[in-house]
């Protein structure tokens, strides 16, 4: 029974992350009935699915949808109204406020998330025993249950984006050393096509933790700007640390399917294993030690250490691969000697000194993700000039 009960417990306990975000999220919900039903009467039942639709798992993502929130019921509420008054509440009125809807999101550009939300917040508003009263009830509620969304998302998690930003590079990282650890110990000892097509699964699934990595990261740089909390310096640092992390992961993907396509062609030589083995097993240790540097704050002068230490490793290799080249066909030689420039870029992107990181602009968030694809500012300087375009275009016929 005591076995049973540690069971029990041990499911709750290693997942404190999402057991802390759902119950943040059913006392959010919980709240805003509350204060939804002492605002107006029957305004808590709105208030309480705004607010779980709105709330996510951070500040910065919850400020977002409760944006998308408030500007889809102001953008639904006006429409939902004009068609009740002239339809009435029924299949009509609930077609055209669907499609007028969906028309000034496309309009406006608004992202994913706030064009879902205009035709949703239009049909709440106009739901069953629709009046002007009612109307204007379910409005405000929805603006409380997106005010409670926010307020509670500050409590989602219990580090700060920044460390949030750490955890997620130094998880990573971990995994990208793992990887290349169980490379060199295959290469040293021998490995099989199998064997290496398991080595290249595992980095096409890091890969696909890139873009959590760098949403996390233009969190914590987002978060700093506006928030007295946040050094926004360790904030631009962090987010360049994540693009660095990016391109180790994608050179430890290149290396993974160097040593399959080196298994399909027959398998590294033994005159090279040893070699390209203690080569990797060095890769390992130098990210393994970078994203200790990152976790303990002293990265600088200690990652420049470890950078030159691994292109130190790189020569090496190359010297002697070219010593062995008269004992392997030139296709298997070329593969070989790939790594080394693998190696190298891995060393530019542990010191962050590669140009690739500082000259060449990141992609941000996708703009499906915001609430609106195109900023206001620039909405309204361009609606003006089409309009007079037209203007020009009708005078001249």
């Amino acid at each position: 029974m005591k076995r049973f009960f540690s069971r029990i417990v041990a499911l709750f306990t290693s997942r404190i992350i999402w057991v802390r975000q759902i119950l943040v999220a059913s006392l959010a919900a919980g709240a805003a009935w509350l204060v939804g039903e002492q605002a107006f009467s029957g305004g808590g039942l709105v208030a309480a699915i705004v607010c779980s639709l709105s709330i996510r798992i951070s500040l910065y993502k919850s400020v977002r949808e409760g944006l998308g929130q408030i500007l889809g019921t102001a953008i639904g509420a006006g429409v939902a109204l004009s068609t009740v008054h002239f339809f009435d509440f029924g299949v009509i009125a609930v077609a055209t406020t669907v499609l007028l809807c969906s028309v000034v999101a496309r309009g406006l550009h608004l992202g994913e998330v706030a064009s879902v939300n205009v035709p949703v917040a239009a049909l709440i508003v106009i739901g069953p025993g629709i009046s002007s009263s009612t109307a204007e009830t379910r409005l405000y509620s929805t603006l409380i249950g997106a005010g409670v969304a926010i307020v509670f998302s500050y409590f989602s998690h219990a580090s700060t984006p920044a460390g949030r930003t750490i955890d997620q590079i130094s998880r990573l990282g971990k995994k990208s050393a793992e990887l290349l650890g169980s490379m060199a110990e295959g290469v040293a000892s021998g490995y099989s096509q199998e064997v290496a097509g398991k080595w290249l699964m595992r980095a096409r699934v890091l890969i696909e933790d890139i873009p959590s990595v760098r949403s996390q990261a233009l969190e914590a740089k987002k978060y700093a700007r506006w928030s007295p909390l946040a050094e926004a310096d360790e904030a631009d640092a962090l987010y360049l640390r994540g693009v660095a992390m990016e391109h180790t992961v994608v050179q430890v993907r290149t290396i993974a399917r160097t040593l399959f396509d080196s298994a399909v062609a027959g398998g590294v030589t033994q005159f090279a294993n040893r070699q390209i083995g203690n080569a990797l097993s060095a890769t390992s240790y130098a990210i393994s030690s970078k994203v200790e540097a990152i976790e303990t704050h002293s990265a600088g002068q200690r990652a420049l250490n470890i950078a030159e230490e691994l292109r130190l490793a790189a020569a090496t290799l190359a010297e002697e691969l070219i010593a062995e080249n008269d004992r392997m066909d030139q296709e298997e030689f070329v593969r070989n000697i790939s790594l080394v420039s693998n190696m190298e870029r891995i060393a530019d992107s542990l010191d962050e000194s590669s140009p690739a990181l500082s000259d060449v602009k990141t992609p941000g968030e996708p703009a499906m993700s915001k609430v609106m694809k195109i900023s206001p500012v620039t909405l309204a300087m361009k609606w003006p000039r089409r309009i007079w375009f037209g203007i020009r275009k009708f005078l001249q016929r």
